[in-house]
């Protein structure tokens, strides 16, 4: 893993998998107190985040709305230090080195909001342990 400490989600449309991923990854790595960024992009991003995405980010209480998808770059991945693909071939862009997880068996936002969030927030604290320093185990005593 690179120093940038930032994790880049991909999906299709840059505005479903990736942004709810990156919404509850950032929300979780600052309760367990990680510096840790969190990016969604697109292959081919949608215009605006469908209606059913800000709905049910705003029952969790996060509020995309103004948000705009991204378009994937290889400037994008030259930050990032680890890349997390819902099902899309990220070729060439993707710099030597750099780690990218496929989570492909996640179905699509449209069919069960409430199911692909779940499925994403259950993997996502194996990828935050990445991150995680273990505790010291203590000195033993003389």
């Amino acid at each position: 893993m690179g120093t940038a400490r930032n994790v880049v989600f991909v999906c299709d449309h840059g505005s479903g998998k990736s942004l709810i991923a990156a919404e509850h990854f950032r929300r979780l790595a600052t309760g367990r107190g990680l510096d840790l960024g969190a990016t969604s992009l697109g292959i081919e991003p949608d215009a605006e985040v469908p209606p059913k995405v800000v709905k049910g980010l705003l029952e969790d209480c996060i509020d995309v709305r103004g948000y705009r998808p991204r378009r994937l770059t290889g400037e994008a991945l030259a930050t990032a230090s680890y890349v997390v693909s819902f099902g899309c071939d990220l070729g060439a862009l993707v710099p030597p080195g750099l780690r990218v997880e496929r989570w492909d068996d996640v179905p699509a936002v449209r069919e069960d909001f409430r199911a692909v969030r779940d499925l994403i927030v259950a993997r996502l604290p194996r990828l935050l342990a990445k991150w995680e320093v273990p505790p010291k185990a203590p000195l033993a005593q003389l």
